[in-house]
């Protein structure tokens, strides 16, 4: 457990709720769900003796409970949030999932992801997380750079920064917590050039019509991971509206931990902030299944057309070669009574006359137009044409096209 004193006058870290009631600052106690789980009673008697605020075990039950969803809720003397973050910085000696048998991006394999419980109080914020976080860690360096400490050299996450340089040390433990659920959503923004990138590829391997696609089992779990990220993303929204609803009804004497009462205003900006993050996380997802479920339907429709070409193609050439069948199967028979039979130059004229037949037929459907390949290939052509002459006669035109 990781205990930080933050203000910006500095002086002595408290060690008890009364030195800590007499300072100008705030501490920020970051553990481990290890730590909670090891001995409940004992955390939460140290977490008494340094702030003064007894926490519910239900409270404790629920940041210990590794699956618990995005919640929101409040006391009388704190605020609790549970937030499920992405794990994005695993160790690296666990293997990665692969995905569409190569190693990708973790998103499109499995969504793995870890709630942090925050406890905000008056003057403390408690964090309880699950693994690694390269966000509170990060947050902890920032801190120690603003101090003008050196940072430790420990482990450092493989994916770009999400908190960057801080202008000044948070507020109070509210400012503290949104500037870390801030960092956490980044992650989830994060993703979103590599998912793209991932499923474009599979649209386009999807409508490529001289392909043949094959990762169905890896598209499906794609789907699923998309819908599980829309079912994550809500329920963080809706615990962060909960949050900004209880930060609004917040006054001098209100009801709360009094967490809130300070910079009101600044902290429900970051609150919308955080939650615009969310939302935009929540719209990325949608658009992708969106656009996947557009791709499949194309894939088939393109498939049932390219089977309904083929199926037209095979009806001419069998109409065409069915009265040809029939005018040799009469001429071969054995009977002394056929016309041409003692001619000996009815063969050629018998030849000719089927040729001129299957040509009056072959004419005759493609004037119908059932013998056209590939239709949409005259359309593509006209229209390249046209912007060709278009770009001639207005070099801006063909950029509009």
């Amino acid at each position: 457990m990781d205990v930080l004193w933050i203000s910006e006058h500095g002086g002595p870290r408290p060690h008890n709720a009364a030195q800590l009631a007499a300072s100008k600052g705030f501490l920020w106690i970051d553990a481990g769900a290890e730590d909670l789980a090891a001995d409940p009673d004992a955390w939460r008697d140290e977490i008494a003796r340094l702030t003064g605020v007894q926490l519910h075990d239900l409270h404790l039950q629920d940041a210990a409970n590794p699956v618990h969803p995005s919640y929101f809720d409040n006391t009388t003397a704190y605020e609790m949030v549970v937030f499920r973050r992405i794990v994005t910085d695993a160790p690296t000696d666990e293997p990665r999932p692969a995905a569409n048998g190569k190693m990708g991006i973790p998103l499109l394999a499995s969504l793995r992801t870890q709630p942090v419980s925050f406890f905000v109080l008056g003057q403390a914020l408690i964090t309880v997380r699950h693994g690694y976080s390269a966000t509170c860690q990060e947050m902890k360096r920032r801190l120690a750079e603003q101090r003008g400490e050196v940072p430790p050299e420990g482990r450092r996450d493989r994916a770009p920064s999400s908190i960057g340089p801080l202008g000044r040390v948070p507020s109070g433990p509210a400012e503290l917590m949104l500037r870390l659920l801030n960092g956490m959503v980044d992650k989830y923004l994060a993703l979103r050039q590599p998912l793209t990138l991932q499923l474009d590829r599979w649209q386009r391997e999807l409508l490529n019509p001289n392909g043949r696609f094959r990762n169905w089992l890896a598209l499906l779990d794609a789907r699923i991971v998309l819908r599980r990220l829309e079912n994550i993303c809500e329920e963080q929204y809706d615990a962060l509206s909960e949050l900004r609803d209880a930060a609004m009804d917040r006054s001098e004497d209100a009801w709360g931990s009094g967490a809130f009462d300070q910079r009101r205003d600044a902290l429900l900006v970051r609150i919308n902030d955080v939650m615009e993050h969310v939302n935009r996380v929540l719209s990325h997802a949608r658009r992708m299944e969106s656009s996947v479920e557009t791709a499949v339907q194309l894939h088939f429709s393109a498939t049932a057309h390219r089977t309904n070409e083929i199926m037209r193609i095979l009806t001419v050439v069998t109409v065409i070669f069915m009265p040809l069948t029939l005018i040799t199967g009469i001429f071969g028979m054995n009977v002394d009574h056929l016309p041409f039979v003692h001619d000996s130059g009815s063969f050629w004229w018998i030849m000719v006359g089927m040729a001129l037949l299957a040509l009056l037929l072959w004419s005759w459907f493609s004037a119908r137009r059932f013998l056209e390949m590939r239709p949409y290939r005259v359309a593509e052509a006209l229209a390249r044409k046209a912007g060709l002459r278009a770009g001639r006669e207005d070099p801006d035109a063909a950029d509009r096209l």
